[in-house]
């Protein structure tokens, strides 16, 4: 089933390597019975690396990797050899991940480009040789600097979709007919509700080879604020869309007050989510005629919308202008 291939948050236990101890090393040999302090210094410890990887959508990669430990630094020698830094672990992250500490809920880092790095866990300096240490009034130092322990550290990856259009509606607005219709993808359609149960992505092909990318979330009802249907864990995935498309159907009672109440939700959500461009798409249009569109007209939100139907194609190529015209919006 397409949702145990979907994962979009785990939870991962990180420690860094610790830093390699600096040598304690007097210098002897033959031609030299006091050579002096030649301790070199302790390798760095290696560090927990996340990197964005285009070619991932999902963290289920990391479902059964709960554990990840990067290499210690090795200690230094004599005749001011460095000891070897410890091996980073580079975790591939599809773009979109946000990375927070498990304890404090602080956020670490966000992964939104391809091959971008972001240091997770730091690992432990390498402590200095006894020859750091010389100076005239102590020139053979006996001691040298340990180095700095290992992290550990409990790292949550949320994964939030990256798309340039959202779909948001209710369940059953049609929302993934569209998808199937404008794009290549091939979401789960069926007649009832939550058919969706994980964000698909589709790349929509537009005039001229020019394309962008939409994402049918799944469905919104009210209360899921609060948790309530599939709640929180889908709300995220709006944050990382550039335009929200929100998709009526238009048997609906009442298209202005279910656009309220998605509008609401997100609202109390996220306030920020109502600075992003807004359009509406009534859907399902083919069951009604242009007189009771006219009427339907009177009561609509004020923002952008056009009637579509995603069995007829009607208004379809409409609305991909009007998204690319608001895409592209300085």
């Amino acid at each position: 089933m397409a949702s145990t291939n979907f994962v979009d948050y785990v939870k991962i236990f990180c420690r860094s390597g610790a830093g390699g101890p600096g040598s304690m090393h007097l210098h002897r040999d033959k031609r030299s019975a006091k050579g002096g302090p030649d301790g070199g210094n302790g390798g760095c410890g290696g560090h927990v690396i996340l990197k964005g990887n285009r070619n991932y959508w999902t963290l289920i990669h990391l479902k059964f990797q709960r554990h990840v430990y990067a290499e210690d630094g090795e200690s230094g020698s004599g005749n001011l050899c460095t000891g070897a830094d410890g091996k980073d672990v580079i975790i591939d992250v599809p773009l979109g991940t946000v990375a927070r500490d498990a304890d404090t809920g602080e956020t670490i880092c966000e992964i939104t480009k391809d091959e971008e790095l972001c240091v997770a866990v730091r690992g432990g300096r390498g402590g200095l040789g006894n020859w750091n240490f010389r100076s005239a009034t102590n020139q053979t130092p006996r001691y040298a600097q340990p180095g700095e322990p290992r992290v550990e550290r409990s790292v949550i990856l949320e994964l939030k979709v990256l798309a340039d259009v959202g779909l948001v509606g209710f369940p059953n607005a049609g929302k993934s007919t569209l998808l199937s219709v404008v794009s290549a993808a091939k979401p789960e359609i069926a007649n009832y509700p939550f058919t969706t149960l994980v964000p698909n992505l589709g790349i929509v092909n537009y005039r001229d080879n020019r394309s962008f990318v939409m994402a049918d979330i799944p469905g919104i009802i009210e209360g899921a604020h609060l948790g309530k249907g599939l709640g929180l864990r889908f709300l995220r995935h709006i944050e990382r869309n550039s335009v929200l498309l929100f998709m009526v159907p238009s048997d609906s009672e009442d298209i202005h007050g279910e656009y309220k109440i998605l509008l609401n939700e997100l609202k109390q959500y996220n306030p920020e989510l109502l600075d992003k461009k807004r359009l509406l798409a009534i859907s399902k249009s083919d069951f009604i005629d242009k007189e009771l569109m006219a009427e339907m007209e009177k009561d609509l939100p004020d923002i952008p919308y056009v009637f579509i139907s995603s069995v007829t194609g009607s208004g379809i190529m409409e609305l991909k202008d009007m998204l690319w015209r608001v895409l592209n919006e300085e």
